[in-house]
Order: structure tokens, then sequence, then C-alpha cells
């Protein structure tokens, strides 16, 4: 089975998988060794690790540049946050993907919102969505609409009902799930899941019940640029440790276990775990079930 067949099954369970986002090569391979069935980038993530920030449209070269490196090593499917597709012609972005399709990503995610703050008009992210199935017909294209992330709307009634009509429309064109970070009362999630009947991805949140989210109908949970910015927060505490003399926050990744990892190749029979023990492949931990995190 292919990585993108695997992860458009992980969207079918009865219960919402944990999607977790990295932003280079140790994070991702870390996370897939800790059990996780997917592994997904956060555009913040990568683009301020490279000193450039988020949403502006110059994040192209190095999602590319990372999935080319990251794809190949990755033992569970990658899916990379491509903000808007970085371009408003939605043949410039097809292209984009189907490189990415080459070179072995499960998935993308593309989202309506624009680099000034506002949003594309739906027919214009419904073409883009559009281009990019028919492109790489094969992966998992998630269409993110950004109204509840920006609280567009002049009430929670309108935000409501272009969320569906956005939503409705990039279903119509193909994609194979939407995503709503921002949207956090049950019952407008529910209320979202049964009208679009697509599968539906939210954004985490500290204290977020998956089994509440299960019983409203979603089947994936990110967590968007938490764990890049978390770990600038633990990075500054343990430096802060450092000069004070106590206890960091946390314990470290272990640098021998680090640098073994990171000499060995996807495919290498000697390749471990965080654990210590050699992870099953995505196929087999999707086939027995095992937990995502």
């Amino acid at each position: 089975m292919t990585a993108a067949r695997i992860f458009h099954a992980l969207h079918q369970g009865d219960r919402p998988f944990l999607l977790p986002n990295a932003w280079d090569i140790p994070s991702a391979l870390l996370l897939a060794d800790a059990g996780f069935p997917a592994v997904g980038t956060t555009s913040l993530g990568v683009n301020a690790a490279a000193g450039v920030p988020d949403s502006t449209g110059d994040g192209a070269e190095l999602a590319v540049a990372l999935a080319r490196q990251l794809a190949p090593r990755l033992p569970v499917p990658l899916t990379m946050d491509l903000e808007n597709g970085y371009h408003d012609d939605p043949s410039r972005v097809a292209a984009l993907v189907e490189e990415l399709a080459g070179c072995g990503v499960a998935g993308v995610n593309l989202e309506d919102g624009r680099a000034d703050g506002g949003l594309r008009a739906p027919e214009e992210h419904a073409a883009v969505v559009g281009a990019v199935v028919a492109a790489a017909p094969e992966l998992f294209v998630n269409a993110r609409t950004d109204t509840y992330w920006l609280r567009t709307g002049a009430d929670e009634g309108a935000r409501y009902a272009d969320t569906v009509d956005r939503l409705t429309r990039y279903r119509d064109v193909g994609a194979s799930g939407v995503f709503v970070p921002g949207l956090t009362d049950l019952d407008r999630i529910a209320a979202v899941a049964d009208a679009v009947a697509l599968p539906l991805n939210v954004l985490w949140s500290p204290g977020a019940d998956l089994d509440a989210l299960a019983a409203a109908r979603v089947t994936r949970v990110s967590t968007g640029s938490a764990l890049y910015r978390h770990a600038l927060a633990a990075a500054l505490a343990t430096a802060t440790a450092a000069g004070t003399g106590t206890p960091p926050p946390v314990s470290p990744v272990d640098y021998h276990q680090l640098q073994a990892r990171l000499g060995r190749r996807h495919g290498d029979p000697r390749r471990a775990t965080t654990a210590g023990t050699s992870p099953q492949p995505a196929s087999a931990r999707l086939s027995t079930g095992l937990p995502p995190g």
C-alpha cells in the first residue's frame, strides 16, 4: 500500500488521529519513531527556522527542499502545509504539488487565507484545489478555510454560512478533506461535518478531548505550529535554567541517540525508536490499530 493510500485510510477511523506537525528532519523522524501514524509539516516552523515569516508566500522553495529530503527517510506518510499554494495561478500550484507527489509526499494542505490577512474568493480557491486534485489525484488534498481563524463575517451565523459554502465548493472540486482552524464549538464542528460530509480536520488546543471530537465527527486533529512554539519555549526555559543553576524544565533527547537516528536511512533494519525498539511500518500500525501517540 502506498503512503498516500495509508494516509487516506487514516481518515476513515472511528476516532480522530492526532497529526503532529514537524518543522525539520529530526523533529519529523522522532515523531514517527514515537508511534504517530503520519507526520505533517508546519509552515510557521519551516519558515521561521529559515528566518522567514509565515504566510508571506516565500516558503515554496523551503517546502520543496524539506520534502525532497524528508519523504524518502520518513517511515510514515508525510503531508505538507503549503500555506495558500504560494501562487494565485492554479496551474502553478498544481505543478508544485505534482513535484511534491514525485518526492513521495502523501498529502498537502491548502488554505484560502491570503498574505494580506484576507481570504481568497471561494471560487478562486476552489480553482486551486481542483487543479491540484487533477494534477495529483492520489494525494490527500486537505482544503482549509480561515473563516474562523481570521474571525471573518459580521457575526457567528454569517461566519458559519460562509464556512459551509466555501468547504462545499472545495469538496465539489475533489478535496479529500477539509480543515477549519479556530473552530472549537463542538455543536458547530458537528454541524460542519454533517453539512460538508468529508473528513474534518480541526486544530489541537490544550485540553482537547478526542472522545468529544470523535462524537462531533472529527477525523483528524493537527497540532499546527504548537510543537515548534513549545520547542522554542523549552529552549528559552532551559537557557534560563542554565543561567540560574536550576534544573531544566524537560529532559533532552539523547545526543548519541539523535546522532545514530540521523545516520540511518528509512529501510535500514538497524533503525531504532526513541525507546530503543524497532518501530512498525505505517501499514502495520494502521492494520493493528496502534494508537497514534
